[in-house]
């Protein structure tokens, strides 16, 4: 299976983590923890693997 890096969900950019899960719960586990940190996920199945994307967008600086 050939995994593209990256992926446009809903007109957003999403990067791939580089592992294929054999586990959904596990690559849900992952998910979350993206999810803790701030990140927005994305799970795919695809060829009875799981794929987890995630994506941030980068916070803005004030100008002084």
């Amino acid at each position: 299976m050939t995994v593209p890096l990256s992926r446009k969900i809903d007109g957003k950019k999403f990067m791939w983590d580089g592992v294929t899960y054999d586990d959904k719960q596990k690559a849900y586990e992952v998910t979350v923890a993206y999810k803790s940190d701030g990140f927005e996920t994305q799970l795919i199945e695809e060829d009875d693997q799981f794929l987890v994307y995630s994506r941030r967008v980068a916070a803005q600086q004030s100008a002084d």
